[in-house]
């Protein structure tokens, strides 16, 4: 039985529930993270893609594929392939493991670290609908999690930043209670643009939050634990659907070390682990009478 989604919410958080007596009424209080799963379970969304992480070993091939090298950003990790030391699902969860070690691969320089960055890119891509995961963060100086998608046009006919980046979730450890939400687009490299929202909460890696994105043809609404932190309208990268906002969109989970942003790398904290509880792609379901919000710009699942 796929975890979370047939058993009621209450009984797989525990730890995390309040309970009052009132007469002789028991009342549950939610989580803002159960609230967030409620709100994606309400009448208003249709699951059609997920992963629960449920059968132990490498992460679904049918789902997901890798990233691998020295990938972006001037990093310090080597990202490797289907290697379980660094992704791995165990106890139902992912876990993308960075890594101190020397790493020799079969071609380019010698590595000092390792991780693991894992992709639906040619496997499902989306336009528009929700997307949702539940993560714990690893921390400490130079570790730089995210949860993002790049449009399905990159590396095909378009370069980034043209093709377009949506950041569901960027967390750098040197700033430790801050989270950021961020579009990223443009005509040229020399030209990129950004959209950035911050949210500031407490140590996110002590604990399971939900991360998510409510994404349609007008805009793009970042969630954390079901909290609206940030907003995006997708006519500030342009009118129509040459936006690359309005285009289908593959998935990232990466966990990087280091470079542009991840700064300064404490050696002291390794090995990290990144744990994905789930990933669930939600689509808008039609209005009353059959018409779907966007339908006519199609959304849903999609293979890239």
């Amino acid at each position: 039985m796929p975890k979370n989604l047939i058993r009621p919410s209450f009984l797989l958080y525990p730890r995390r529930l309040s309970l009052w007596m009132v007469g002789t009424a028991w009342l549950v209080a939610m989580s803002p993270a159960q609230a967030s799963e409620a709100a994606a379970e309400s009448g208003k969304w249709k699951l059609v893609w997920s992963d629960e992480f449920n059968s132990e070993g490498l992460p679904d091939s049918q789902k997901w594929d890798y990233e691998t090298g020295f990938v972006r950003n001037q990093e310090s990790q080597y990202y490797t392939r289907a290697r379980r030391e660094n992704a791995r699902v165990e106890k139902g969860m992912l876990v993308l493991e960075a890594r101190k070690e020397s790493f020799v691969p079969e071609k380019g320089p010698s590595a000092e670290y390792t991780s693991a960055s894992l992709t639906t890119r040619g496997k499902a891509g989306w336009k528009y609908g929700r997307i949702e995961v539940r993560a714990q963060l690893p921390k400490g100086k130079g570790v730089w999690p995210a949860i993002w998608m790049l449009g399905t046009s990159y590396g095909n006919d378009q370069d980034w930043p043209m093709c377009g980046e949506i950041d569901i979730l960027e967390y750098v450890g040197k700033e430790p209670d801050h989270i950021y939400a961020t579009i990223h687009y443009g005509e040229s490299r020399e030209g990129h643009k950004k959209d950035m929202g911050r949210h500031v909460t407490s140590s996110p890696f002590k604990d399971f939050h939900v991360y998510s994105i409510e994404w349609n043809s007008d805009k793009i609404d970042y969630f954390f634990d079901g909290f609206k932190y940030h907003t995006t309208r997708l006519d500030q990268a342009g009118a129509g659907e040459k936006n690359p906002f309005r285009q289908p969109f593959y998935l990232i989970l990466n966990l990087a070390l280091g470079g542009s942003w991840g700064g300064e790398i404490d050696d002291s904290i390794f090995p990290q682990q990144y744990l994905i509880d789930y990933v669930r792609v939600y689509e808008e379901k039609p209005l009353d009478g059959g018409i779907s919000p966007d339908s006519g710009a199609g959304a849903g699942i999609k293979k890239s």
